[in-house]
């Protein structure tokens, strides 16, 4: 299968069987349980994008990915894991046509890597628990931190606010719910 052809398929294919995720949903996210599952149970539970990307360090196309553009309220998780990555709340367009976050939600569930492959040197970010390739960080980002996590949707779930307390992940719920101050 000619590159072109291969990279098409993949895409589409993406597109229309849209994100699987590899965890069962109502898990949630346990670090002391997790146990990353084996080379062939990935190849089974992930679209062959989410492989590639996660895997083997593939990049998908910008502007057709599934989170992009994506302005709900929620979070999102390691596609492999679950572990709780980037919220909505940190969110922004960047233009470049990946989901990009000025932090991440919990610092610790992420790993960074020295990443020269293409003639230049950037700054690979790697989910902590799952060492899943998730995208990169560079320093050319907005206020607070000046940073931006240029990430592939193809590595992330979405949970949406709504769903976080079914999904394991209410500890999130604050982030999403109004403040109970009065101005």
């Amino acid at each position: 299968m000619s590159r072109p052809y291969r990279w098409t398929f993949i895409l589409a294919f993406t597109l229309f069987a849209g994100p699987a995720p590899a965890q069962t949903p109502a898990k949630g996210w346990d670090a002391a349980s997790f146990h990353k599952p084996s080379d062939a149970e990935l190849r089974r539970v992930l679209t062959p994008l989410q492989y590639q990307v996660t895997q083997q360090e593939a990049t998908e196309p910008s502007f057709h990915n599934s989170y992009w553009d994506n302005h709900a309220p929620g979070i999102y998780v390691d596609v492999v894991s679950g572990e709780p990555l980037f919220s909505s709340l940190d969110k922004y367009d960047s233009g470049t046509g990946w989901p990009s976050f000025t932090r991440p939600l919990d610092p610790k569930n992420l790993a960074e890597r020295k990443d020269q492959r293409l003639f230049s040197v950037r700054t690979e970010v790697r989910s902590a628990h799952a060492d899943s390739h998730l995208g990169h960080v560079f320093d050319d980002g907005p206020p607070p931190t000046g940073l931006r996590y240029c990430m592939n949707s193809a590595a992330l779930r979405f949970i949406p606010a709504e769903r976080l307390r079914q999904e394991g992940y209410e500890a999130y719920l604050p982030l999403f719910q109004p403040s109970s101050k009065n101005p």
